[in-house]
């Protein structure tokens, strides 16, 4: 599992709930469950604060790296998305963005499309997305961080012909691939929760396995991020497993959350000096474990 991604997950399951804050230490104790090293840590860290999603603060001689704003917004985002079991109420409109960037700033494209594809947008064509969902703030965030308000035009329309909605969902994406991967999902996550649930009645358990399982199963789970657009249910096919998948992903995170929580607790209060955000946090309040 790539450093840099396991970093976010840890952020935004744990961390983002403690004063976004952690020292370096406590991380690579942290990552260390996984098999990264100590290099490879603090590499992908480096990055990350280059890159604007974090950034370092010195206490004494300890360095601790917290979220930037921006990091912030995107685990807001992501744990809103992630942790979410019913699609949206559709209001029957679409969002269209359509955009010509010139050639000289091809990588400004390239970026822009990562970005749509992660906000849930489907591509009709190169330069023309739609999405059902209410994205505009996202929308306006995108044009403002990469400054192309003279090269985009974002519209709020009704479908009126002369084919179905439905239609306009093939050719915008392409649900039975996803509808694959929940399915590889719940085959594989199935069997695992039958398995731990038992191992954790019977105390057979620990709590850094639960830790390291809790946190590989909200890794893999996040990658829908990058290819479920969560449309409304008007849209879905009939035998859609996507709710399938996330009531299953719900009940193992509650099964694995307590002990989990009890082995990052053990790490980040021993390695930090600094108390967590909430004196009464209480796992079950966790905004993840809210349906």
């Amino acid at each position: 599992m790539n450093t840099r991604s396991m970093i976010f997950t840890l952020y935004g399951d744990y961390i983002s709930h403690y004063g976004s804050k952690i020292w370096i230490g406590s991380l690579i104790s942290l990552l260390s469950e996984f098999g990264h090293n100590d290099q490879s840590v603090r590499a992908a860290i480096s990055r990350m604060n280059k890159q604007g999603w974090v950034q370092s603060e010195k206490v004494g001689n300890k360095s601790y790296y917290s979220l930037t704003q921006r990091g912030q917004n995107r685990i807001d985002e992501a744990g809103k998305r992630i942790f979410k079991l019913m699609p949206e109420n559709w209001d029957g409109k679409w969002r269209i963005l359509m955009y010509n960037i010139p050639e000289d700033i091809r990588h400004v494209r390239d970026e822009l499309r990562k970005e749509l594809v992660w906000s849930g947008f489907g591509s009709m064509s190169n330069s023309m997305w739609i999405s059902p969902n209410d994205l505009q703030s996202q929308v306006n965030n995108l044009i403002e961080k990469y400054d192309i308000e003279n090269y985009v035009d974002f519209f709020i329309a009704e479908y009126k012909g002369p084919h179905q909605n439905l239609q306009l969902v093939e050719k915008s994406w392409n649900l039975q691939e996803i509808n694959d991967k929940y399915q590889q999902f719940i085959t594989q996550y199935s069997e695992k929760y039958i398995i731990d649930k038992n191992k954790i009645q019977k105390g057979a358990k620990s709590d850094a396995e639960c830790f390291v399982e809790r946190t590989k199963l909200v890794h893999e789970y996040r990658k829908f991020l990058f290819v479920d657009p969560g449309l409304p249910e008007e849209l879905l096919p009939e035998k859609w497993l996507g709710g399938h998948a996330a009531s299953l992903f719900s009940v193992y995170y509650k099964e694995l959350a307590k002990p989990a929580s009890r082995f990052f607790e053990s790490v980040f209060i021993a390695g930090n000096e600094m108390k967590r955000k909430d004196e009464n946090y209480d796992i079950l309040n966790h905004p993840y474990m809210v349906n």
